[in-house]
């Protein structure tokens, strides 16, 4: 996974920086969204990883998907992924543009898996904590997960707070077989 985040973070960059200049974080937000939406099916992903497939019609394909935001730019970076087969990397792309326009906005993406559904006035309380230990806004994104079976798993970046319940046991029985 590293190495595909190494890959992909000089076109993250170039995308961040273009986009800041231009103003049009927020489109290129979408476009990444929808890049990253797209490989997530397995049909387009086997065509984008076919080298049998012919390149324009799938630049084609996508840039009809990107169509709503797209312009020159847009299809001058689906076409230069796809000739220089890295198209695959798009959802890294996506991933470290997202974290490179938080840091700029002053903002941290923070996801919350809980054993049990969380009130609005518990999530207003964690965003709260979150925030002051962070030192940054938090946009909080929250999940059930029964597999946990209590208490909750918190990703912000490269922080993981494991306070659920499955995660202990883990711990007891690594400890216990050590």
């Amino acid at each position: 996974m590293s190495e595909l985040a190494t890959l992909a973070r000089p076109y993250a960059e170039a995308i961040f920086e273009s986009a800041k200049e231009n103003k049009s974080t927020e489109t290129w937000s979408l476009v990444l969204q929808t890049l990253g939406y797209a490989m997530e099916n397995k049909t387009l992903s086997a065509a984008v990883e076919n080298p049998r497939v012919d390149r324009d019609a799938l630049s084609n394909v996508l840039i009809k998907a990107c169509k709503d935001f797209g312009g020159q730019e847009v299809e001058n970076l689906i076409k230069l992924l796809l000739r220089n087969n890295r198209f695959h990397l798009i959802v890294q792309i996506r991933d470290l543009f997202e974290k490179m326009k938080a840091d700029e906005e002053g903002y941290i993406e923070v996801d919350v898996k809980t054993a049990f559904p969380l009130t609005e006035k518990n999530e207003d309380r964690l965003s709260i904590v979150l925030a002051k230990k962070l030192k940054k806004d938090v946009r909080l994104s929250t999940e059930e997960d029964k597999s946990l079976i209590g208490g909750v798993l918190i990703k912000a970046g490269d922080l993981v707070i494991d306070g659920s319940m499955r995660g202990q046991i883990q711990k007891l029985a690594k400890r216990l077989y050590s």
